[in-house]
């Protein structure tokens, strides 16, 4: 499926807009209308179940967007967290120098790759300029990544603060305070969902890079010499929670870092990648960062940042293991997976998202057969079941079209309220993909819907 089909239905069905669309827009930016937000919001519930909830070896954190700098010059991330930029001399429009190579051929990889070597490959391979096609780029330099702002009422250097690129640093700052508060043992991980900002240099194919994200990311603290045994223990966990929310197998593939790739910390590094529009790409990545962050927090801060085994009455610095998800990327493919158009028996077509039923915008819709007659009844079921239940109340145009509207967002059921409900409380439900219909009584719709709708 085309992006650009991907992107029409969710401007029309009400899950993304562009950001400032009455003032022309603002580049790379998206907001989420009421069926997305829902659907987003639903993502994270589907990953806090997963992974926190269920796991008895995660909690939950929620740490600042702004932190103070000194944690991104002891992190590396005013040093190091940079992309290589280059210009075309003609027309001036910039780019991420490895993007152009890889847009060129999406098999190589240039991670570790010098700028002298990216510079070289463009000018020998004549990659030219995808705006003027003119082949006449700049020296590259690293441009750094992350948004400046200022805290408090006067813009100078000693105010000067970043938003967050990601939201790791935040739990291994508060790792000691975790650790005590929660009298957890090692191995042990926190979870946290949250907004990450990249300035980066050229954001594209739609919600997929941008430079405002929400992460869904797990630092998992372990014993050394064990790091490896949990890495492969989560990347199953990752694997599993994929195809439970309906991706489809063939659409997954898996990139294992080889030593060149991998980034100064990690020891091993694998990212799950998705078959998008434009072919396989990251959605999911899982590194062990050893016990860099946290060791590199005490030199900075001077704060003892070693953990004591109790039972051995050894003190060391916990290794990490982080799956890092975004929020956006996973929405994609699952907007990908789940929307297809259907050929019915009678010939007609019916656009149908076939999203997991926990992850629909709303669980149930609920109509009155004929406005007039039935409306009462239906607001009063509609009611009761929005106590337990994401509800979407409908009564204009036929029953028919209420029904396709509702195929095409993905509500996997439909309650319809008619003269056999005033008679006998009993309603009709219809199932989304199958279009089966079968009769319960209204008190048997919630648990009825609860059940077929769990994640």
């Amino acid at each position: 499926m085309k992006l650009e089909k991907i992107v029409s239905y969710l401007k029309q069905t009400g899950y993304v807009f562009q950001g400032s669309e009455i003032y022309g827009g603002l580049a790379n930016t998206f907001d989420y209308g009421p069926l997305g937000s829902l659907l987003k919001d639903n993502l994270k519930r589907a990953w806090k179940k997963r992974f926190i909830t269920e796991s008895k070896y995660n909690v939950l954190f929620d740490s600042s967007i702004l932190l103070n700098k000194e944690v991104w010059q002891a992190s590396g991330h005013l040093a190091g967290f940079n992309d290589p930029l280059t210009e075309c001399l003609s027309c001036n429009n910039r780019f991420r120098a490895d993007h152009l190579i890889t847009n060129y051929d999406n098999s190589i990889n240039c991670d570790g790759w010098s700028n002298e070597k990216l510079l070289e490959f463009l000018n020998d391979k004549k990659i030219a300029c995808p705006v003027c096609g003119k082949l006449k780029w700049s020296e590259i330099r690293q441009f750094n990544l992350m948004f400046k702002t200022n805290q408090g009422v006067i813009d100078n250097e000693a105010n000067l603060v970043y938003l967050r690129p990601e939201t790791a640093q935040g739990i291994f700052i508060n790792f000691k305070n975790i650790q005590r508060t929660t009298r957890r043992k090692l191995p042990f991980g926190v979870g946290q969902v949250g907004k990450a900002f990249r300035n980066e240099i050229t954001p594209g194919n739609f919600i997929f890079r941008t430079r405002e994200f929400e992460q869904l990311e797990l630092e998992f603290f372990c014993q050394p010499q064990t790091e490896l045994k949990w890495f492969d223990y989560w990347l199953e966990e990752m694997k599993r929670f994929l195809v439970d929310l309906g991706l489809k197998k063939e659409n997954i593939s898996y990139h294992e870092h080889n030593e060149e790739e991998l980034s100064h910390y990690s020891n091993k590094t694998i990212d799950i990648l998705y078959n998008y529009p434009w072919g396989f790409d990251e959605l999911w990545g899982i590194a062990s960062r050893t016990d860099f962050d946290l060791k590199a927090h005490e030199v900075h801060s001077g704060v003892d940042m070693t953990y004591l085994d109790n039972e051995t009455n050894e003190k060391y610095h916990p290794y990490v293991v982080e799956p890092s998800l975004g929020v956006e990327r996973l929405f994609l493919a699952v907007i990908k997976d789940s929307l297809t158009e259907e050929t019915l028996p009678d010939g007609t077509t019916r656009e149908l998202l076939k999203i997991h039923p926990f992850l629909a915008p709303y669980q149930v819709a609920v109509f009155p057969l004929i406005r007039k007659r039935h409306q009462a009844k239906a607001e009063a079921v509609y009611e009761l079941l929005s106590k337990e239940l994401s509800v979407l109340y409908d009564e204009t145009q036929t029953i028919g079209k209420r029904y396709r509207r509702q195929d095409q967002i993905g509500t996997p059921f439909a309650v319809t309220i008619d003269d056999e409900t005033l008679a006998n409380e009993t309603v009709t439900v219809r199932e989304r993909d199958t279009m089966e219909q079968i009769t319960l009584k209204i008190d048997e719709v919630a648990s009825y819907i609860k059940l077929k709708t769990k994640f």
